[in-house]
């Protein structure tokens, strides 16, 4: 969802929830209505503007945007089902996955609201390689069709976040709480160059950043094996040896050890976002 229409979809519930916490019921009650109202209201014109643009040849444009793409979803006015926007989606995020899982698909959207997706993962022995799959995926199905409530990846639930402007979720289908993870995407201007790695503070955290061919990779910045930073480390074919200690990951296969026994880097979502880069720092995850 385009940022400018979060931050405004989250003042309108901000607001409402001050309506609740003054614990006047007749008040939230006329609050709410007037919201819906509201929406109504301009549903109406985006109904009739959509009707105008299908005649016009133009529909498909307002949908690809992001913006008005958003608001034709919240009033089912988009061209295409929520299927085929998650497909989109998937096709979308595969080329980054590659480090991290052989394939993801949509097994089906089910009558709570649930999309259902099943993950053959290449990463064995990688503990964190599930979290990076589940959250890069969540991140794109969510935008791609936010009435879905919730992702299912391989049995790991992620929470979605409400439609712009929900007002209260049909009963039942409140989103399921997340699997022990808390990610928050930051913005990149740019990753490393081809056939190079760089490290770079985002957020606070030590990010090294990997770009194989032109396909970049996202790690935490930190030999397991001696918990030094990678910065400086060499780069040869897919092969990262830490500066350090001289242990060796393969960064094309989400960093696992050439050493079993060396453990394996960190791998981080990495996602084009339009104007740069998106890298996911998930938190609860052990390095």
């Amino acid at each position: 969802m385009n940022r400018e229409l979060q931050e405004r979809s989250a003042r309108v519930e901000a607001l409402l929830d001050e309506f609740r916490a003054a614990g006047d019921e007749r008040a939230m009650e006329r609050a709410e209505e007037l919201v819906r109202a509201l929406m109504g209201l301009y549903a109406v014109g985006l109904s009739r503007v959509a009707d105008l643009a299908g005649e016009a040849g133009l529909l498909r444009r307002l949908a690809d945007d992001p913006v008005t793409g958003s608001l034709l979803m919240l009033h089912d006015l988009h061209p295409d089902d929520v299927g085929t926007r998650i497909q989109t989606a998937l096709d979308r995020v595969r080329p980054y996955l590659g480090s991290h899982a052989g394939g993801v698909e949509l097994t089906g959207v089910d009558e709570q609201g649930v999309a259902h997706l099943t993950l053959e993962g290449s990463c064995h022995g990688c503990p964190s390689s599930a979290v990076t799959v589940t959250t890069t995926v969540e991140r794109a199905v969510l935008e791609a069709a936010p009435e879905v409530v919730a992702v299912d990846v391989t049995g790991v639930v992620a929470q979605s976040s409400p439609p712009l402007l929900q007002i209260g979720l049909r009963p039942g289908l409140e989103p399921r709480a997340p699997a022990g993870t808390d990610p928050q995407w930051a913005h990149l201007e740019s990753t490393a160059l081809p056939g190079t790695t760089t490290v770079r503070e985002v957020d606070g955290a030590s990010i090294l950043l990997a770009n194989l061919g032109g396909t970049a990779y996202a790690y935490r910045d930190r030999c397991p094996r001696c918990t030094a930073s990678l910065r400086g480390s060499l780069l040869t074919g897919d092969a990262l040896t830490c500066a350090a200690c001289g242990a060796v990951y393969d960064v094309r296969l989400a960093g696992r050890g050439a050493d079993p026994e060396g453990g394996h880097l960190e791998p981080l979502p990495l996602l084009p976002d339009g104007v740069g880069w998106k890298v996911a720092l998930v938190q609860g995850v052990a390095a």
